[in-house]
């Protein structure tokens, strides 16, 4: 009797979800002791807060080298070595005694788990395409969102019992536990490619990546969200607890409401997948992208807005990100089933430099004041909305290709 596929294997999908949320795990957990590690560390707030866009940036640097490496040798072999530098590194970061060290070793952390990210996605697109994939891609969105919703109100704790190195340290025991996940639920996917010198391999595959219209349109929703939300997640301890007053602990549970807003979209993906093509999901993510940028930008103007407003938008951009993101990456993936791991770091690269850019402005523009800490959300809501908009010029045609898959 044939084996069912392994997207119909619950550990093999909870082990991707846990694969894509271990960078929001790392990022989640860690703000709530940023006051204290600043304290600690004897360095400014606006330097302690970068290690959001640190992380981010090498995860940046990281993709390329993991997909390139992963086309031509395999998936597992990259996800153990991406796994282990970043276990390695995130052990460096609980036992940092300088913020030099702390912001090495988030890079360093950032760079092994470049392979996560990107060997997930890639990993989809070898044994799925279409509304297969859609499916699959928006489980393992609700799976990865448990990490928002749950890490601010672990590390809180942690922070409160143990004191600011507990979250560094559970991130490096996170670690361990994926990588032993890795060995027992997923199997090799992809059928190696080495016969062109790596840096020709390299150029072939950036060549036909972006001779695909629908895979740049699909790139640019996917890349500019996270210099959204990654700007306020830079500025988020800051915003709740020094602007508006709350308490860390308070802050814990106020973020994870950002995480459910991830999960209610997630899930409504996922049950309006089968019922609406991608195209139709997109265009519903945009408008609430819209809605919610289009009242960022008006409370920047006023620079005053009762939290729950404000708050409320930040969720709706949220909920935006889980319909529009795994939707787009589905219809940029599907034309190259043959090269999905650079297919996958292109998109993981770019996104990652705009979202680490997002979070290192977000960190140097903040002066407390409310304007600050949204305008570049709201400025990014209108901006996917411009690139929807301007799809006809973009990729006139969606074509999906559901035959090709990389392990035939």
């Amino acid at each position: 009797m044939e084996s069912p596929p392994p997207f119909r294997k619950r550990s093999f999908v909870v082990t991707l979800g846990l694969l894509t949320g271990i960078a929001a795990f790392t990022v989640d957990v860690s703000l709530p002791a940023v006051p204290a590690m600043v304290e600690a560390l004897g360095t400014s707030l606006s330097r302690g807060q970068q290690i959001v866009g640190i992380f981010m940036a090498g995860m940046a640097c990281g993709q390329i080298p993991a997909g390139l490496i992963s086309d031509r040798v395999g998936r597992l072999p990259v996800l153990y070595i991406g796994m282990g530098l970043f276990t390695i590194g995130a052990t460096a970061a609980a036992f940092a005694d300088n913020i030099e060290l702390m912001l090495s070793a988030r890079f360093l952390q950032g760079f092994g788990a470049a392979s996560a990210i990107v060997l997930s996605r890639a990993i989809v697109r070898d044994i799925a395409s279409g509304k297969d994939a859609a499916r699959l891609m928006s489980l393992m969105t609700m799976i990865f969102t448990a990490a928002p919703v749950i890490a601010p109100s672990i590390g809180a704790i942690l922070v409160a019992q143990l004191g600011w190195r507990a979250p560094f340290s559970s991130i490096a025991l996170c670690g361990i536990l994926i990588i032993i996940a890795i060995r027992s639920n997923i199997s090799e996917t992809h059928r190696p490619v080495v016969g062109q010198h790596p840096l020709r391999q390299l150029i072939s595959s950036f060549s036909e990546f972006f001779s695909h219209r629908q895979s740049v349109f699909g790139l640019l929703l996917i890349v500019l969200p996270p210099a959204g939300f990654m700007s306020i997640i830079a500025v988020a301890a800051a915003l709740v607890v020094e602007i508006y007053g709350y308490t860390i602990q308070a802050f814990g549970l106020i973020f994870a409401t950002a995480g459910i807003s991830i999960l209610l979209g997630s899930a409504v993906n996922r049950l309006l997948v089968t019922r609406m093509d991608g195209m139709q999901l997109i265009a519903f993510g945009v408008a609430l992208f819209g809605i919610s940028g289009i009242q960022l930008l008006l409370i920047a103007w006023m620079n005053h807005a009762p939290f729950i407003w404000l708050w409320s938008c930040v969720c709706v951009f949220m909920l935006s990100v889980a319909i529009v993101m795994p939707n787009s990456t589905v219809i940029a993936l599907d034309p190259m089933p043959k090269i999905a791991g650079v297919a996958s770091s292109i998109i993981g690269t770019l996104q990652n430099v705009i979202g680490a850019g997002g979070a290192l402005i977000g960190a140097a523009i903040y002066d407390g004041t409310i304007r600050n800490t949204v305008i570049i959300m709201g400025v990014v809501g209108m901006l996917v909305v411009g690139v929807f908009w301007l799809r006809p010029l973009i990729c006139p045609r969606i074509v999906h290709h559901p035959d090709e898959l990389a392990r035939d």
